[in-house]
């Protein structure tokens, strides 16, 4: 595990308990505590900078475009005409920066529980948020997810959750569940649909707490569409789910009309700037691997409070 007062050559990160990665640790940028969890900016050789939370990866400069273009832009574009979006979590900003690509869009609200990961962001991830904290869209809170959700006035077309994994004892485990999924769906206005990560989708890595999401997910509304892309500096498939009752079906979609749909929605010069989604590469997330769906058919848990499924 990594230790920031070791100042040491390398990071290492360990993706489960037999399996370590290790690149080449350059510069620590920053490295404090918030009263949740521990937060590193540091630059490393093969990923760029990066944000690590608890000593793990959340977000490579190299990289980010893959997960984030992945979370945002397939949900944004299954909804005719967004204009209200809501985002839990996402303190690096590059959240953001994929929804305001999106020139229907007339107003954001972002809760982060975790100012000090915010602030970091700010000062250290220029290119992930990119200026979108600038933005006059945005209405942003350091605050609680649910509550800030849940007290808005506002309801939405599109909720995204960009939040970290559930872990015992972290600041999102009690975001996963029934309950909250049903509360949520208040929320949305008529035809809106919530999209949230859904933890690591390897094969060494699925099991938890995927599978279970989405079945959580499927309880409450009419259709959920699951999808996966491989993150290098995760190490790892990645996965999320899109629930809705809408009849929208993202998986049908064909290359060109996601590639129309991106056109029309964002504007030329700006489909020319995504650097991985576009309608090859959404035919590829969409398509999820044997074990995935096989998974989806066994899984039976549905995540509540009493019986959450944790990720280790």
């Amino acid at each position: 595990m990594f230790s920031i007062e070791n100042r040491n050559k390398w990071f290492a990160e360990a993706i489960n308990d037999d399996l370590q990665i290790f690149s080449t640790l350059k510069t620590v940028y920053y490295a404090g505590k918030s009263p949740f969890q521990t937060i590193d900016v540091i630059e490393t050789g093969s990923f760029g900078r990066c944000l690590l939370i608890d000593g793990k990866m959340q977000s490579a400069s190299i990289d980010e475009f893959i997960y984030h273009e992945s979370l945002v832009h397939p949900v944004m574009l299954a909804h005719p005409n967004p204009k209200t979006v809501f985002v839990g979590g996402g303190g690096e900003g590059a959240t953001i920066r994929e929804i305001f690509r999106h020139k229907s869009v007339e107003k954001v609200v972002m809760a982060d529980i975790d100012e000090v990961v915010v602030k970091t962001s700010r000062d250290h991830l220029p290119t992930h948020h990119a200026g979108a904290y600038s933005d006059p869209r945005l209405e942003l809170h350091i605050d609680d997810a649910k509550k800030i959700l849940f007290e808005s006035p506002v309801n939405f077309d599109v909720i995204i959750f960009d939040l970290a994994d559930p872990t015992e004892g972290g600041p999102a485990y009690l975001l996963y569940t029934k309950n909250f999924y049903e509360q949520v769906k208040k929320k949305l206005n008529p035809g809106g649909l919530v999209i949230t990560q859904s933890g690591p989708a390897g094969l060494l890595t699925y099991k938890e707490p995927f599978p279970s999401i989405r079945n959580t997910l499927a309880a409450v509304f009419e259709n959920t569409f699951e999808m996966a892309v491989h993150v290098p500096s995760f190490n790892d498939m990645y996965s999320y789910v899109i629930a809705t009752d809408s009849k929208e079906d993202p998986r049908t979609w064909t290359t060109e009309q996601v590639d129309e749909k991106l056109k029309q929605r964002l504007g030329e010069d700006a489909f020319g700037k995504l650097q991985f989604y576009d309608g090859i590469s959404h035919r590829g997330i969409v398509n999820i691997p044997k074990y995935l769906r096989e998974a989806i058919k066994e899984e039976k848990r549905i995540y509540t409070e009493e019986n959450p499924v944790y990720f280790h």
